[in-house]
């Protein structure tokens, strides 16, 4: 049986992917300056994305490790904050490896077959929802912590945040199996010409509410569940923080809040166009030329403007984590005493924290034991 080469028009958007013509009678509207714009605007900024990502999210783990390494009494040293915060850039470098990827896709096309196709949009869809849902474990953690600080005790401890940490794989794992079954290597005419492009593709036999469904699923899962979650945590917080002066939590609390601002900013805007793109679907909207044409730019402009919250993480650290920057400067120091560039005695570890009594909240979750904040 010969293949059907698919245009533009029979795919659903994804990493770039264009919009489809609701109206089968008409003919279908060029797509030729939407993937001429992709050509020219993704590879840059993938390519820079991933520098950004890759180099700050190593130093993050390099401090985080030394700072840890610092401690006595093993998992009761590292605070919930920090556990959750090494997943996330654990989390973020997994994106960030899959960038160069579709970077050399819309500067050339796919090259690295159809294994590498589907991994690749599996990390990306993992990175989008266990981000997200780091960031709503640390917000309900620090309202336990400060709203519920006795009440909670029992609950809060590093053995239970890896427990969750796991869970979240796991359900982040399943939610990305839709780009393992669906990721497809295809031949797209673009105009005159054809290329390979990595891309989700739903069979003909697939309905359209199937399709919108799980759209529909990964903006709920991936962004508006985990978002009320988060701003119910903080709106408590914030009023428990106005009875009481409480001045370290306070300070702890701006860079969680910045965390989940700059995820709010930078994947509110994608969110919105994948709900546009659905309702044109279900036919809720007029479709046209016009208006397919804004969602295939919008589309690519605000995914890259998500992709790069990998990378606005550890700058946020630097800048706004008081604490991050006391242990990355010490970390340099010790780097460059050690190797004997500032014509020091070699650098010699800190003493560990002497801890006490079991993995116990008050040992294991003070702010002061947080490396991050």
């Amino acid at each position: 049986m010969d293949q059907v080469t698919p245009t533009v028009e029979d795919y659903w958007p994804d990493y770039g992917n264009f919009t489809v013509s609701t109206d089968q009678s008409a003919a279908p509207c060029s797509q030729a300056d939407a993937y001429g714009f992709a050509q020219r605007y993704s590879p840059v900024m993938y390519s820079l994305v991933f520098v950004l990502a890759l180099l700050g999210n190593i130093l993050v783990l390099c401090v985080i490790h030394r700072y840890r390494s610092s401690q006595s009494g093993g998992a009761c040293a590292f605070s919930l904050t920090d556990t959750f915060l090494l997943h996330l850039a654990i989390s973020d470098l997994l994106l960030a490896f899959t960038l160069p990827l579709f970077a050399v896709q819309w500067a050339h096309e796919w090259v690295f077959g159809l294994a590498v196709c589907k991994i690749s949009g599996a990390l990306f869809s993992l990175n989008r929802y266990s981000g997200i849902l780091f960031l709503a474990c640390i917000s309900f953690d620090r309202y336990l912590a400060i709203v519920h600080a006795i009440s909670s005790g029992w609950k809060r401890n590093t053995c239970h945040a890896q427990i969750v940490c796991a869970f979240i794989w796991i359900l982040c794992l399943g939610l990305s199996a839709v780009d393992i079954i669906y990721k497809q290597v295809v031949p797209v005419e673009i105009g005159t010409s054809e290329t390979l492009l990595c891309q989700v593709w739903f069979p003909v036999n697939q309905s359209t509410q199937w399709q919108i469904g799980i759209q529909l699923v990964s903006v709920i899962l991936g962004f508006g569940l985990p978002l009320l979650i988060m701003l119910y945590c903080y709106i408590r917080i914030f009023r428990s923080l106005c009875n009481a002066t409480r001045r370290q939590k306070r300070k702890s609390l701006r860079l969680i809040v910045s965390l989940v601002s700059v995820f709010v900013i930078c994947w509110a805007p994608y969110s919105c166009f994948q709900l546009t793109d659905s309702l044109l679907k279900l036919n809720l909207l007029s479709a046209s030329c016009g208006l397919g044409h804004v969602l295939d730019i919008g589309t690519l402009i605000t995914e890259s403007v998500g992709l790069s919250h990998c990378a606005l993480n550890p700058l946020l650290y630097g800048f706004v984590g008081v604490k991050f920057r006391r242990e990355l400067t010490r970390m340099c120091k010790g780097l460059l005493i050690g190797r004997g560039w500032l014509g020091m005695e070699v650098w010699r570890p800190r003493k560990p924290r002497r801890t006490t009594g079991s993995c116990s909240s008050a040992d294991s979750e003070n702010t002061s034991y947080s490396v991050m904040v």
